[in-house]
């Protein structure tokens, strides 16, 4: 009986390089392909894509399997990228990296590698499957620092049946050490960062080359000018950095914190410190998907994260058509829409959705507002 075919997405790393390794050593049929999703050269004019597919083929050469290259360029632009420049239209801070999971990885590619025969698709994502029970239940990775079911929120079961997380049962230290042990050229090569498509580059540098947008006033919870801001799109709720606004000779003395929005004037409103004006209550999705199942209850508890890298909150959820509203047991910093927020049970997660709509603690002046 011939062993089951799972394909990898090898992405040049040592996550992915590992998922193979310990693929191989179960005895699958391991086929290797590299995703290109983005076409364009860093700021040093050099092609990262180039040099991470290169370090996907010494692995699959180490390993002793076939590894390829496919192009989804043009899914990328028109399902992600596309998706990326309207919500910063729409003066939100969109998540693409969930986007590229739904749309990409998990889609494009999915249907892709099974044309290709696989029984299985594999990536290097910290997480776990759970298929002992009646549903399958994505759970967190046994890293929790590096646990990234948050990205995978988007996903349906249907799509995970077909999926393998093999380094999700490992600590990061462990992989590193398998892959030395493997002698795999990725053991050590830096973790990648920032987003997608924009890797390590100035965030603000890259969307101006695609979103030219108008410049205006930073104005003070008093309406008073104390800045100009380079457009609206560029600036997210919380940002301290990059205000271009520091050491002003008045006020608290405090950092400055952008906590609003006037897209008719073009106002961006910050405040000095961290006060009720930056906090929500609540939060609203029009849209939320769950994994495997949805809740029996319209009202019920959980955890939320609202950003990858801030820990779980405490929240009750109410459930209305296809949306929700999630009340915070303690108000939020910097709840932001164009954000997903994703929902746990534990280690489970079940879901989650775009953040649409927020209830701060405490309103804006109307007069900034109007």
């Amino acid at each position: 009986m011939s062993p089951e075919r799972v394909i990898v997405g090898l992405s040049g790393g040592v996550d992915s390089s590992v998922a193979a390794l310990l693929l191989k050593e179960r005895g699958f049929d391991v086929v290797g392909i590299f995703m290109k999703n983005w076409e364009e050269k860093d700021d040093e004019g050099v092609c990262t894509s180039t040099a991470d597919y290169e370090d996907a083929l010494r692995v699959a050469d180490k390993l002793v399997f076939p590894c390829y290259t496919v192009n989804f360029t043009k899914e990328y632009m028109d399902r992600v990228f596309a998706y990326f420049l309207d919500e910063y239209k729409k003066m939100r801070t969109p998540n693409p990296d969930i986007l590229c999971n739904t749309e990409i990885k998990f889609k494009a590619f999915l249907d892709f590698a099974i044309g290709m025969g696989a029984d299985y698709v594999a990536t290097g994502h910290y997480a776990r499957l759970d298929r002992s029970g009646s549903r399958l239940r994505l759970l967190r990775s046994v890293d929790r620092a590096k646990d990234q079911t948050y990205f995978l929120a988007g996903l349906r079961a249907e799509q995970l049946e077909r999926i393998l997380f093999p380094v999700g049962d490992f600590d990061k230290t462990d992989v590193r050490r398998l892959a030395e042990d493997a002698g795999l050229a990725t053991a050590h090569k830096k973790d990648s960062t920032g987003v997608c498509f924009i890797g390590e580059r100035n965030f603000k540098e890259f969307l101006m080359k695609f979103l030219p947008a108008q410049p205006g006033m930073i104005v003070d919870l008093t309406g008073r000018v104390i800045g100009r801001h380079d457009g609206l799109m560029y600036y997210t709720i919380g940002q301290r950095r990059g205000l271009g606004i520091g050491g002003q000779n008045f006020g608290s003395g405090e950092s400055w914190f952008v906590v609003g929005k006037n897209v008719r004037d073009n106002l961006l409103i910050v405040q000095q410190g961290e006060h009720d004006e930056l906090f929500s209550v609540s939060l609203e999705c029009n849209n939320i998907s769950f994994v495997s199942y949805k809740p029996s209850a319209d009202t019920f508890r959980c955890s939320a994260k609202l950003r990858y890298r801030q820990p779980d909150v405490n929240v009750t959820v109410h459930l209305k058509n296809s949306g929700c509203t999630i009340e915070f047991d303690e108000p939020q910093r910097a709840v932001t829409c164009g954000q997903w927020v994703v929902l746990y049970n534990g280690g489970e997660c079940l879901g989650g959705g775009v953040i649409d709509r927020t209830t701060p603690l405490k309103q804006l002046p109307e007069f900034l507002l109007k």
